[in-house]
């Protein structure tokens, strides 16, 4: 008996086994085309009900059980479950395409499209209509057969080649360990990191301290070390994943996938794939996009050199550093930060411990949002770390289920995202609430401490958990526009608008209690976070845009001449260099958000969702952060909206304005 096939609410992980998964989906596959067959078959006039709705939920199991498995090949993933991901894939590839390659079905789509001008329908209607229609005619429908075929085979080439990618870095990650026998070498290093390298090495069964290229090992080792060599050692190894003499090298894979995409778009008649990617976005023109990227790259560059100086002059003072490296900019930042703050990371993480964190940003949300999340134990999971909520509104109401996932483990990529499992939608009267996951990698409690976060990892919770609100607070008819279904430059406003609230001392009051005391943080404290939250804006704006820069650069142009990534690389970052290039190193063969994720010529996006977020936030500042009717403005017309409207437009309704980038700008010092 197959569990997977079987009706199911929240996901049955216990009862599923590695072998389900294939048939499961074959199966369900079969069950799709069947309902896809039965609107096509229709001999009644194509209507809205009968063809645009009938086709939003169709494939509904299918994309139940994709989601658990794609889940948990990001979270707690193996050999097997990779494999498997390999051969299935491609079929989902072909059936996606079976669909929108359908002359009959589009011929339906068609026809309710044309005659949308009679049919009066409610703006969320309408959108569902549009996106369809585009949807086809985006993705092949008007081609002629024999192109038909060209572009099936495409989509199914990148589907595995964006697998192998994420495979190979993964296993590259997982792959390297700094070994470290003799403490002495690790001076400068807090006890807390050694203590989890210590736990490292326990699991490892080796003696002495073991570091990985996992965030909470990585991170606090080049900030805090003070052995160059060392520090040295751990950058080169995290920045040559994918560009190594071995098996798992991406270079190849990198050229495959922008070619691929290329050739995609030229297909479909758009100039590059950005152009393609853009047209459904609100920046719209890669042209729009690059022009973003120069303005405020304008801005920042100047701060970002004067920043860069600084902090040489600083290391030169201090060890006689004559030329700085990429290994000393967290090291010298810190020791730099500390001094003119007199801020230390590890003197505020005893004051974030996870739970209390989590309660914080619990209490936050229902402050604001009237939520209120119980931890419940009668869901199942696919890892016993995981924690799993029913999340009711102040009536008691069901809200959503809700999974948090914190620590590193051998089987999950690094980074830290939200995801779902069950998407909301209303169908027959019922409103099927959604199944919502965050999945992040901190530091894991040690045998002495429980799991105390960095401020950055904080302002990561809050983040993800500003997706997760998202998620949970969609409230639409159709599946397919709920949550964050949005347009990509703007599924990042709810996420970052939230990490404002970190950054506040009536919301740190909620959560920032001394893990051993229960003191609450000393307001010494919280002036200084708030002083310290634009050092060096200058230096990780431009880091951000030339991340968007070089996402840009290798979807907007045509990328046949390219024969080194690295070379390519170098000079789409010409413009935003600080440090000096390092040989071995290569940002392109790692970077996941866009050769695996959805962030393909769309990595500006949490650049231009920041000029969002910060005008969004400082409407909250100029009413009180806990302002019951902003907070209802922001969830009735962008949280619970999902994309059933122009993004644009919803932003106005909440707003009652435009953004302008001055508040961003403000915020980061910039002006």
């Amino acid at each position: 008996m197959n569990p997977l096939l079987h009706h199911f609410n929240t996901a049955p992980f216990s009862k599923i086994f590695n072998d389900h998964f294939k048939p499961a989906i074959e199966q369900a596959i079969e069950i799709a085309r069947g309902q896809i067959d039965e609107i096509i078959q229709n001999k009644d006039t194509p209507t809205f009900e009968n063809t645009t709705v009938a086709l939003d939920f169709a494939g509904e199991k299918l994309s139940r059980i994709t989601s658990i498995f794609f889940n948990l090949n990001a979270a707690e993933t193996n050999d097997e479950i990779q494999k498997i991901a390999q051969e299935i894939s491609p079929w989902l590839s072909e059936f996606r395409n079976d669909i929108t390659l359908n002359e009959a079905l589009f011929s339906r789509v068609k026809t309710v499209f044309d005659s949308k001008e009679k049919l009066q329908l409610s703006p969320e209607q309408t959108m569902l209509l549009e996106k369809q229609y585009k949807s086809f005619a985006r993705n092949g429908a008007n081609l002629s057969e024999e192109k038909k075929a060209t572009l099936r085979k495409i989509d199914n080439e990148l589907s595995k080649l964006s697998l192998q990618f994420g495979e190979n870095v993964l296993a590259e990650t997982n792959n390297f360990e700094l070994h470290i026998l003799d403490e002495k070498e690790l001076t400068g290093l807090p006890e807390s990191a050694k203590e989890a390298a210590q736990e490292i090495a326990k699991e490892k069964g080796k003696e002495g301290l073991v570091f990985t290229l996992d965030f909470p090992s990585y991170i606090p080792f080049v900030t805090y070390v003070e052995n160059r060599e060392l520090r040295k050692k751990m950058a080169i190894a995290a920045g040559k994943k994918g560009f190594q003499n071995n098996k798992f090298n991406n270079e190849q894979i990198v050229l495959n996938i922008v070619k691929l995409r290329h050739e995609r778009a030229n297909l479909l008649s758009y100039k590059s794939h950005a152009h393609f990617v853009l047209e459904e976005r609100m920046a719209e023109t890669p042209e729009k996009v690059i022009e973003f990227s120069k303005e405020l790259l304008q801005k920042a560059k100047p701060a970002a050199e004067r920043e860069f100086k600084h902090l040489e002059n600083y290391a030169e003072k201090l060890d006689g550093i004559e030329q700085l490296q990429k290994w000393d900019g967290a090291f010298y930042a810190e020791k730099l930060k500390k001094e003119l703050f007199d801020l230390d990371q590890e003197q505020l993480k005893p004051y974030f411990q996870l739970e209390n964190v989590m309660e914080g940003v619990f209490t936050i949300a229902n402050k604001l949002y009237d939520l209120k999340f119980e931890e419940v134990f009668d869901i199942d999971k696919y890892h016993q770390e995981v924690k799993t909520y029913k999340v009711l509104d102040s009536n008691s109401n069901f809200i959503a289920v809700f999974y948090a996932d914190f620590h590193p483990r051998k089987g999950k990529r690094n980074g830290a995202w939200m995801t779902s499992y069950k998407s909301q939608y209303i169908k027959e009267g019922i409103n099927e609430r959604p199944h919502v996951s965050i999945v992040c990698n901190f530091t894991k409690p040690t045998s002495t401490k429980p799991s105390l976060l960095t401020f950055n990892e904080i302002t990561t919770l809050f983040h993800e958990f500003g997706h997760a609100l998202h998620g949970m607070l969609a409230n639409t008819t159709y599946t397919s526009l709920s949550g964050t279904s949005v347009s990509w430059d703007f599924v990042e406003l709810p996420s970052q608008v939230l990490e404002n609230w970190c950054y506040e001392k009536e919301a740190l009051e909620l959560f920032a209690k001394h893990y051993k005391t229960g003191e609450i943080i000393p307001m010494k404290y919280v002036e200084k976070i708030k002083e310290s939250a634009s050092f060096h804006e200058g230096i990780q704006t431009l880091r951000q845009l030339s991340f968007g820069i070089l996402d840009m650069k290798w979807h907007s142009e045509n990328p046949s001449e390219i024969t080194s990534i690295k070379e390519f690389e170098n000079d789409a970052f010409s413009d935003t260099k600080l440090y000096p290039d390092v040989a071995e190193n290569c940002m392109s063969t790692s970077f996941s958000h866009i050769f695996q994720g959805g962030y393909s010529a769309g990595y500006y996006s949490y650049k231009w969702a920041e000029v969002l977020d910060a005008d969004a936030f400082e409407y909250f500042l100029e009413n009180g952060i806990f302002n019951k009717e902003i907070a209802t403005k922001f969830k009735e017309n962008v949280l619970s909206k999902g994309g059933t409207e122009k993004p644009m437009n919803l932003y106005k309704r909440f707003r009652g304005k435009e953004p302008k980038p001055d508040a961003l700008l403000k915020r980061a010092g910039l002006i």
